[in-house]
């Protein structure tokens, strides 16, 4: 990727309304930890950029919009709907998000996530890949709030730290019609282990050089935030180069 991208990423952040409530790179379960701000409220997930590849209807000319298209709600996001072709190959990633809201962080069933993320070799679907849309797809919580998919543990391309992006909407029919969403964020993944799997596996290519270019303290989404905060903006990753199950949790209020 170059670094255009980067800028272009960059000029679109719209700053943080307050820390995440999650959990850390050391959580070994898939259930999520409340963490709560110091006055004992239950803390916010950050807003963050939707950087220049959501292809949620915000962009493009003409503008693009996968929400719409069908099969968009799906679980398993490493390959291409709706009659488009190819598959993102990598390290493969079982994501549960625990999705919260209010000051208490009670569970948000019923409340859908849109995720979208770049492939191994750094490039996004739709927009560097015109005729994939594989790594973007919707989910609705269940009764205890989790939303889970399937999908590959990114590459770092030039200019920004391993990330993945989403959107929150009250429900699923209100991502496919077009409301605007409760919180656009993005999760980190955590360094050392994106280091292990960018060494061993040639499919992601200059990442590990990437990587090892900027770490999370110099990254413009994360850089504002105390070692703490992005901990918490961090999804948790066990398991190993067969693949890896990752939890994270987001709170909205």
């Amino acid at each position: 990727m170059t670094q255009s991208q980067f800028i272009r990423d960059r000029d679109r952040l719209v700053g943080r309304r307050a820390v995440l409530a999650g959990i850390g790179t050391t959580a070994l379960t898939a259930s999520a930890t409340r963490l709560p701000a110091q006055d004992g409220r239950c803390a916010l997930t950050p807003t963050e950029t939707r950087g220049p590849f959501p292809a949620d209807g915000t962009n493009g000319r003409p503008r693009m919009n996968v929400l719409t298209s069908p099969g968009i709600e799906r679980q398993d996001l490493r390959s291409s709907f709706d009659g488009l072709a190819g598959r993102a190959e990598g390290v493969q990633l079982s994501l549960t998000l625990q999705v919260t809201r209010g000051p208490a962080c009670a569970p948000y069933p019923g409340a859908a996530i849109y995720l979208w993320q770049n492939d191994a070799a750094g490039a996004y679907s739709l927009y560097n890949l015109p005729d994939a849309n594989y790594l973007r797809g919707l989910q609705v919580a269940d009764g205890q709030g989790r939303v889970r998919f399937t999908l590959i543990v990114p590459g770092c391309y030039g200019g920004r730290y391993p990330h993945c992006h989403l959107e929150v909407y009250g429900s699923a029919n209100d991502a496919v019609a077009g409301a605007a969403p409760l919180l656009v964020s993005q999760l980190a993944f955590p360094q050392a282990t994106c280091r292990a799997i960018y060494r061993s596996d040639d499919r992601y290519g200059d990442s590990l050089a990437n990587l090892e270019s900027l770490p999370i303290e110099r990254d413009f989404v994360f850089a504002d935030a105390d070692e703490a905060g992005r901990a918490r903006q961090t999804i948790a990753l066990v398991g190993g180069l067969s693949g890896f199950s990752g939890t994270a949790a987001i709170s909205v209020a």
